[in-house]
C-alpha cells in the first residue's frame, strides 16, 4: 500500500484566501504534500487551470467546495459539477448531502465545534443530521497544532461517539489554509492508503498517476491516518485475513464452543515521511489501541533517530460474547511543545456484526 500525504481543506483568492492556486500548489509541494483538495467557499472557479498546475508541480489537485452557510460549513470533495448549497435550510442538510453524492462527491463536517457567529459566521455546526450513515467524514483536526485545540478535541469525541453508535464515518484533518504565511506550529497531514492496483504507473509521480476517483473512494472508506509527526498504520490479522484501516474483520467462526484464531494487531511508525519538515523531542511516547471497549493496549515507545521505522505486533485481548467489539484504532500520544497531546491516529477497523469480537 502506498501512503499519500494530503491536505484536504484549502482556499484561494477566489473566496477568502490570499493565494492563487499556483501559490497553493507551490507551497504544498514544499511542505511534502502529494495531493490537496481545493475547497473554496461556495465556488469552484479557483480550479481554472488546475491540470497545468498539477503537471508543473507533480501534485494532484482534487476539486471541492466548502458549503458556507449560517448553520455550518460542509466540505464537499470530488464533485463532477457545482452542487447548489443556497436552498439548504437547517433541517435539510440530508438532502444537501444526497445532492453531493449524486454528483460523485463526498461530504464532511468542517471544524464542527469552532466558535461561530459573530466571530466566524456559521463555523459552528448547527445543521440537524437525520441520517448519520450518509456523512462521509468529520474533519476532527482543523488548523495548525490541531491536537491542542479544545474545539478539535470535541470533534474527535463526536467521531468516537458515532463510531460507538455503529456508524462508519472517516476522520480527516484540514489546515483550512488561506495564505502562504510562515508558521512554526505543527502541521497535520491526512495520509491516504492507496492499494497498489489503484496506482497507474505512467512515469509521473505517484500522486498524479492515482485517479481522483481512487482518492475520493479512499477517503469515503476511511483508509486514512492523521498525524503531526510520523505516519502511523494499523492492520489486523484474523482467521488468515489481513484487514487494513477502513475494512471489516469477518465474524469469527466458532467451532466446538471456542473461538478460532486470536486477532493480531500489526502497527508501524514511519519516521521517514516528509523528512526535515517536522520534529519531535526525544521522549518515551505511548502507543495505544482504542476501541468502543476503551483502551485495550498500551505500549511504551522510545522515539528513534530520524528516518527509522518501528514495527510492533500484539494480540488483541479476548472478551466475552456479551461485550462485542465494534471498531478499533491506533493512537500515538506524547509531548509536543510541553503539552501532552495526541500526535497521530489511524481511522478505524470495523468488526462484522454477529461475531463474538
Amino acid at each position: 500500500m502506498k501512503w499519500l500525504a494530503c491536505e484536504l481543506h484549502t482556499h484561494t483568492l477566489h473566496s477568502d484566501g490570499s493565494q492563487t492556486l499556483e501559490d497553493l500548489a507551490e507551497g504544498a509541494t514544499k511542505l511534502g504534500f502529494d495531493a490537496i483538495a481545493l475547497t473554496d467557499h461556495n465556488t469552484m472557479s479557483g480550479l481554472i487551470g488546475k491540470e497545468e498546475i498539477e503537471q508543473k508541480y507533480g501534485l494532484r489537485i482534487i476539486p471541492g467546495m466548502e458549503w458556507t452557510t449560517f448553520y455550518g460549513h460542509m466540505v464537499t470533495i470530488g464533485l463532477s459539477a457545482f452542487a447548489d448549497w443556497r436552498q439548504t435550510v437547517q433541517g435539510g442538510i440530508d438532502e444537501g448531502i444526497r445532492s453531493v453524492h449524486r454528483l460523485g462527491g463526498i461530504a464532511g463536517l468542517a471544524h464542527p465545534f469552532r466558535i461561530g457567529s459573530p466571530a466566524c459566521t456559521g463555523c459552528f455546526w448547527e445543521y440537524e443530521i437525520g441520517n448519520w450513515s450518509a456523512v462521509d467524514y468529520i474533519e476532527v483536526w482543523s488548523g495548525t497544532f490541531p491536537s491542542i485545540q479544545l474545539n478539535n478535541r470535541r470533534a474527535f469525541d463526536l467521531w468516537t461517539d458515532k463510531l460507538n453508535e455503529g456508524y462508519r464515518i472517516a476522520a480527516t484533518s484540514g489546515r483550512d489554509w488561506h495564505a502562504q504565511s510562515e508558521t512554526d506550529e505543527p502541521i497535520s497531514v491526512t495520509y491516504l492508503g492507496i492499494e497498489e492496483d489503484g496506482v497507474v504507473e505512467n512515469g509521473n509521480s505517484t500522486a498524479l498517476s492515482t485517479h481522483e476517483e481512487t482518492l475520493i473512494r479512499t477517503i469515503r472508506e476511511g483508509r486514512a491516518s492523521v498525524t503531526i509527526g510520523p505516519l502511523l498504520t494499523l492492520t489486523l490479522e484474523a482467521a488468515g485475513t489481513v484487514c487494513p484501516v477502513g475494512s471489516t474483520v469477518p465474524a469469527v467462526v466458532e467451532r466446538g464452543g471456542s473461538t478460532e484464531q486470536p486477532i493480531l494487531a500489526n502497527l508501524m511508525l514511519d519516521f521517514s515521511v516528509r523528512a526535515g519538515l517536522w520534529s519531535l523531542p526525544k521522549q518515551i511516547c505511548r502507543l495505544k489501541l482504542c476501541s468502543n471497549l476503551g483502551e485495550e493496549l498500551s505500549l511504551e515507545v522510545p522515539l528513534p533517530l530520524d528516518g527509522q521505522m518501528m514495527l510492533f505486533e500484539a494480540q488483541l485481548p479476548e472478551f466475552p460474547p456479551a461485550i462485542p467489539r465494534r471498531w478499533i484504532r491506533a493512537e500515538l500520544w506524547g509531548t509536543v511543545r510541553g503539552a501532552h497531546v495526541l500526535i497521530a491516529f489511524t481511522n478505524a477497523i470495523y468488526f462484522e456484526e454477529g461475531g463474538d469480537l
